[in-house]
């Protein structure tokens, strides 16, 4: 089996440069809370998860060049071989200990399993050091890669929310799905 080798970290100013480069993605440029285009901005992405949740930088260990080196996708590995490669994030934490998970990863790390490892690592964190009992994520029903993300990260479906996202002025249909403490963890296949 083949398991991708990531870690989470807490998201640092020293990682300014990797969230610029991450919202020059079309599809990340849209889901941005506010216009990220300057380092500055990306700065104050990092600092807006402050007080409303958990964001993790995900981390790709080993990627084989050293610090300030680009990997020949123009993305910088750091002191350790390492370069950010993703977020995943906790927030709306209620009195019921439930959560909401989202996630992101770069264009040139994605089809490799890095979005599924980066959830799964969140969701042993939620469940076993800070208590959540129960997990919710939703994705528009045409993003069919965030759906596999869910459900490999063994998040079950729970129905579609008709028109619950709107973006340019159109609506979306949003699928929800879950995953409690007491769910067993998903199982990999080979190659995830």
């Amino acid at each position: 089996m083949t398991f991708v080798n990531v870690r989470l970290r807490a998201w640092c100013d020293d990682d300014a440069p990797a969230v610029l480069r991450a919202f020059q993605a079309p599809d990340l440029r849209r889901q941005a809370p506010f216009p990220v285009v300057t380092l500055t901005d990306a700065r104050g992405w990092i600092a807006s998860w402050e007080g409303i949740g958990h964001a993790f930088a995900i981390v790709e260990q080993g990627v084989g060049v050293g610090a300030g080196q680009e990997d020949g996708r123009g993305v910088a590995a750091d002191d350790a071989g390492e370069r950010v490669v993703g977020n995943v994030a906790v927030t709306r934490i209620d009195d019921h200990l439930n959560g909401w998970v989202s996630y992101w990863v770069v264009p040139e790390a994605r089809g490799r399993g890095v979005a599924v490892a980066g959830t799964e690592l969140l969701a042993r964190w939620a469940f076993e050091e800070h208590g959540l009992f129960r997990l919710e994520l939703g994705h528009r029903t045409n993003n069919a890669a965030s759906c596999r993300v869910a459900t490999k990260a063994g998040f079950v479906a729970e129905g579609v929310e008709r028109g619950r996202l709107c973006y340019e002025g159109v609506r979306y249909d949003v699928e929800r799905h879950a995953r409690l403490a007491t769910d067993p963890a998903p199982s990999r296949s080979p190659g995830h």
